[in-house]
């Protein structure tokens, strides 16, 4: 499959990636499962695997066809565009890079308001860390306003498809940070994203909630003051646990306790929009 039918059907892209994603699965697997040279919270359980491919499934078809339909959409009632960009080398790296920085603030908002974060919960409820959790997503992402904020870069003048390929190739990318495989990378630690830095965002521990939001580039995180170093072992998952591998249970568990919590009588609007639109609420870890 070359370049251009890529573009042309960018769902195709994680397809593609799929055989290099299965190799480092296995070799995360033989050091960590059988050769025992990983943190047992590294080890697969066939549950979980099970429940993160299903949950990946569901959110590629959503996520795909809401981004496109969005797009599409927006070209066909308002087609208002400041540039019309032709796609080469330059123009493929900025849009990399502007979709990292959008990325970026997607991910922010999804940590600090409630209902971004009944969708993005769902990659951060398991209480392990390998290459399978990568594959964690929800199918919610584009009710809770994912595609909002790569609506800019089709304003700015990318094409629709473009702006979902690259969209796909930064979360296809950020595979390769959801391992303990790997504990650090040298001087590319100074500018990109990588296993060391996204272990922090997985983190419970209070000093590493709502850090280290990179996609690609830690570079966002060094500039708007999010960034945290890998220092204490990092607790994975989240202060309120799910304690589900059923992936329907996992994707709605925090929207039915949003509902619950909005739904409560004797609350003003006011108190019902800070509700949805507030930061979650962090409880208090038992774990030591």
């Amino acid at each position: 499959m070359d370049l251009s039918s890529i573009i042309d059907h960018p769902e195709a892209l994680l397809l593609v990636l799929a055989p290099v994603f299965f190799i480092c699965i296995l070799l995360e697997w033989f050091l960590g499962d059988l050769r025992h040279k990983l943190p047992l919270s590294a080890r697969y359980q066939k549950a979980e695997v099970w429940c993160n491919v299903c949950l990946a499934g569901m959110h590629q078809l959503t996520d795909i066809l809401a981004g496109l339909l969005i797009a599409k959409v927006y070209l066909y009632f308002f087609g208002w565009k400041l540039f019309d960009i032709e796609m080469g080398v330059l123009s493929f790296l900025l849009l990399m890079v502007l979709q990292d920085f959008f990325y970026y603030w997607f991910h922010r908002a999804s940590h600090r308001i409630r209902w971004m974060w009944a969708a993005h919960v769902v990659h951060h409820s398991s209480e392990n860390m390998n290459f399978s959790i990568a594959f964690r997503q929800s199918l919610m992402y584009p009710l809770a306003g994912m595609w909002l904020f790569w609506l800019p870069l089709i304003v700015i003048g990318f094409e629709p498809n473009w702006v979902v390929f690259v969209v796909l190739l930064n979360l296809g990318l950020q595979f390769f940070v959801h391992t303990q495989a790997v504990k650090t990378l040298g001087p590319i630690e100074w500018f990109f994203n990588t296993p060391s830095h996204h272990r922090v965002h997985h983190g419970q521990n209070p000093e590493y909630i709502d850090k280290n939001y990179a996609g690609v580039l830690i570079i966002w995180d060094k500039l708007f003051g999010t960034f945290e170093p890998e220092k204490a072992t990092v607790i994975y998952g989240i202060t309120k646990p799910v304690n589900s591998m059923n992936p329907i249970v996992v994707s709605f568990a925090e929207w039915r306790d949003m509902f619950k919590d909005v739904s409560q009588p004797d609350l003003s609007i006011k108190q019902r929009l800070s509700v949805l639109f507030s930061p979650p609420q962090q409880e208090t870890s038992t774990k030591k």
